[in-house]
């Protein structure tokens, strides 16, 4: 296979994403970034062979074959459909977009330019998520009815309150930009999407810490203190802050299943708790990374510690690290080869549109919303895989994008887990 050029769109905190993609066939050659920071952030990022440039028709122009946009949120819908409609293939950070409108766009237009399209909602990688999908998927819990998400954001105040996360208009709340990771995951552990969603949530501690700064020269890596705790002691929050810190959701999908989301950015411990509730059992993981379980409880009883049996959670001792290498190898293989992918354009649109609908909830009195459905016409496009059958034989990068295509924690240091740009 003729090696894929890749070019990044975005220098900051998850840019290094792409360079995964040279275990993969891929060589990363150019990075567009405006800033100010950009040449600099692209030379220590990504290596001083990397050209920078200045925007995404540079880039384009530079010739790549695909591209990784790791740009702020509010960025994402402008740069990934100029980047289809130039038919390159694009690997595109979570969340798709921060409104609903967006999110649809991007979808049409990888829709009508047949350019492959891929969002990057590595969390179907982690083995905690896989682990509790493939043991609902073998009947053990017989059919789910309800699913309960604890979020305990430990690095809260350094991951989102310090830089443009902090504000409506860069990322529209945090149900939304944190929130779509575990949206998502309820929606393929259930097999469903969320249509409707009632919401509540408030700015209840990072509002009221008085000590501010403009980081926007910066990125997280340079500012995160692992011991900045409690939220009071932390230094250099965003000049405004007007998302909500704490949060909660109720669903209700399309299969009938409830669930439930509850996300605390103050919390001193970093990691996620889900619960899922069949008909004939439960399951609970203990610890999401290496080392952790995932318990079925299948036989009436008081409270039992282990339950009926114990599934221990193996790899993903990096965290996110772990599943961002196997997210950005299915990419590469399905530009290249085609066939399906365990994530999904449509399946990220629909965790963007429930994330987006709640947040509406909530800063409106709690008020139920329903969540649009995509056009079928698009949204069959995108169960069917792009139109990308699996090729019997790889194929060279000219062939593999553009718009001939046809349709469907870390444990010490700095955490590599949830990198906040685009992440």
């Amino acid at each position: 296979m003729t090696s894929l050029r890749v070019g990044v769109v975005g220098a900051g905190a998850r840019c290094t994403l792409a360079l995964k993609a040279e275990e993969c066939g891929g060589e990363v050659v150019a990075a567009a970034d405006p800033s100010p920071q950009g040449a600099r952030r692209t030379r220590e990022r990504l290596g001083e062979d990397v050209a920078h440039v200045e925007g995404v028709c540079d880039l384009i122009d530079f010739g790549i074959d695909v591209a990784f946009v790791t740009s702020p949120d509010d960025t994402h819908e402008d740069v990934t459909c100029e980047l289809l409609r130039a038919g390159i293939a694009v690997y595109l950070e979570k969340p798709l977009a921060i409104t609903i409108e967006g999110a649809d766009r991007i979808l049409r237009t990888a829709y009508e330019t047949r350019t492959p399209l891929y969002v990057g909602h590595n969390m179907r990688h982690m083995q905690v998520v896989r682990l509790l999908h493939d043991i609902v998927a073998r009947g053990e819990i017989g059919e789910v009815k309800a699913i309960w998400t604890r979020h305990f954001v430990g690095h809260g105040g350094d991951f989102y309150f310090k830089d443009w996360h902090a504000t409506r208009e860069h990322g529209t709340g945090l149900l939304l930009q944190k929130g779509a990771h575990d949206i998502d995951v309820m929606h393929w552990i259930a097999g469903s999407a969320t249509r409707e969603v009632t919401a509540m949530g408030d700015l209840m501690v990072y509002g009221k810490n008085p000590d501010r700064a403009d980081n926007s020269a910066d990125l997280m890596t340079d500012w995160f203190d692992r011991e900045g705790y409690p939220p009071a002691r932390l230094t250099g929050l965003n000049p405004v802050i007007d998302v909500e810190d704490v949060s909660m959701m109720l669903m209700r999908l399309d299969s009938g299943v409830l669930a439930s989301y509850q996300q605390c950015h103050f919390t001193p411990d970093y990691w996620r708790n889900y619960t899922v509730i069949g008909d004939e059992g439960r399951l609970e993981n203990f610890g999401d990374t290496e080392g952790g379980v995932v318990r079925l409880f299948n036989r009436r009883s008081e409270y039992r510690e282990h339950g009926d049996k114990e599934f221990p959670i193996t790899g993903d001792a990096g965290g996110h690290s772990d599943a961002d290498a196997l997210t950005v190898a299915e990419f590469m293989r399905f530009v290249t080869s085609g066939g399906p992918t365990d994530t999904n354009p449509l399946s990220a649109r629909d965790a963007v549109a429930a994330g987006i609908a709640a947040t509406e909830s909530l800063r409106s009195g709690s008020t139920p919303v329903r969540v649009p459905p995509v056009e079928e016409r698009i949204a069959h496009y995108f169960r069917t895989h792009q139109g990308r059958a699996p090729q019997t034989a790889e194929v060279s990068p000219s062939t593999t994008a553009g718009p001939a295509h046809q349709e469907p924690g870390s444990t010490a240091g700095v955490p590599d887990t949830e990198n906040p740009t685009g992440h």
